[in-house]
């Protein structure tokens, strides 16, 4: 798993890499980020692998003293499929609490990622901080609920999805910031942004940088907020959220939106307004899962899957370039997905991590030709860095 982690990661360096650096700068860039990407696969690692068994232990439910609960729909298994995970379960929590216990003891915690000191070219730490891509046409800087349930009665694939967090300055996992998502809907739609039929079926740029795209749609109601949602990272810097797989759109490959606040000031309605920006990112998903996903409903009903020169738009033609240019530096925003039950139709738990720069202070911009627009640097504003929900 570790050797397959590592593998990925330093695949997936920048285009610089894919296609061979060639200066010295280049060069030593390169051997820069590989370092760093090689120090790092193992604490993004053991932080997935943490949070798989944590996911394991709820899906068995396996309760106080590591002893399985009741499942009602137990029969639709194999005979002695729960005795075996649950066995497994118990074997990798007792692994887990004498590394935690090791840890203490060495003044570690759980899912730190930790400084690589003999490496002269590693600085300060050799987490792999997330590129700043484009926040979309489709955010609003208002009405987004702070909630973990995001799906609404939308219909769609259930999605799980498991949003790590960890300080590049420290390598340590950040408890207590706000982990904003937003993404599509089955067919490809956003909340609050309803586009007359004409304007679904009109013919994308045919060039330039823009390729594929379309014109953005413009907002129509104000008070949607299916599959928008916050939460707080908890003790070990998670937020999970439940929600529908995403859908795909005219141009763009599958991807979920994430912002990241560290500090933010609850509304009475139950929204939230934003102190300090940290991070604007995107997550993305594997293109033969997502073919999958394609036979299932209600994603066959895409209204541009069977239009001429339109349909899924794949990762390695993502307009703007956003999915490579989300991989700069090493970093890895695919989603590490595991199913939720026996077939595909009974939903996916997908796992990211990443890394943001806690000293930071951004302002998200957005710009209809630029994929990866440079964030605008903003004041320090006062005030609570939490608060309570």
């Amino acid at each position: 798993m570790l050797a397959t982690a590592l593998a990925a990661l330093l695949c997936l360096l920048p285009s610089t890499a894919a296609h061979g650096p060639k200066t010295p700068q280049e060069v030593a860039a390169f051997h820069a980020r590989q370092q760093g990407a090689y120090h790092c696969a193992p604490i993004v690692e053991a932080m997935t692998q943490a949070r798989k068994r944590s996911w394991a232990q709820k899906v068995l439910g396996v309760g106080v003293g590591g002893e399985a609960g009741e499942i009602a729909d137990s029969n639709t298994y194999i005979d002695g499929y729960f005795e075996k995970h649950s066995e497994e379960v118990r074997q990798t929590k007792a692994a887990e609490e004498k590394e935690e216990a090791e840890k203490r003891k060495n003044g570690k915690q759980l899912m730190e990622c930790y400084p690589e000191t003999t490496a002269s070219s590693i600085k300060n730490s050799t987490c792999v901080l997330a590129p700043e891509v484009t926040p979309g046409p489709y955010y609003h800087t208002s009405g987004h609920p702070i909630r973990n349930n995001m799906a609404e009665w939308q219909l769609g694939l259930p999605f799980v999805m498991n949003v790590g967090v960890i300080d590049v300055e420290t390598c340590k996992p950040v408890p207590n910031v706000l982990v904003d998502l937003w993404h599509a809907n089955a067919t490809g739609f956003y909340a609050g942004h309803n586009p007359k039929p004409k304007e679904v079926v009109a013919q994308p740029a045919t060039s330039g940088i823009r390729r594929g795209l379309l014109p953005a749609f413009k907002r129509t109601d104000d008070t949607a907020t299916w599959l928008r949602g916050a939460w707080p990272t908890d003790g070990n810097g998670v937020a999970q959220f439940t929600s529908v797989f995403p859908g795909y759109y005219t141009g763009r490959a599958t991807h979920v939106h994430l912002k990241v606040h560290p500090e933010w000031r609850t509304l009475p309605n139950g929204t939230f307004e934003s102190r300090r920006l940290v991070h604007t990112g995107q997550f993305f998903v594997d293109d033969l899962l997502n073919e999958e996903i394609d036979k299932l409903q209600p994603y066959s009903e895409n209204p541009i899957r069977h239009l001429s020169g339109r349909g899924r738009t794949r990762n390695w033609e993502d307009s703007l370039h956003i999915f490579d240019e989300a991989h700069r530096g090493g970093y890895m925003p695919t989603f590490d997905i595991e199913p939720l039950g026996m077939v595909l139709s009974q939903g996916l738990v997908g796992f990211v991590t990443v890394g943001v720069n806690m000293s930071a202070n951004f302002e998200s911009v957005w710009h209809p030709n630029m994929g990866t627009p440079d964030p605008v640097v903003v004041p320090k504003k006062e005030g609570p860095r939490s608060v309570e929900l």
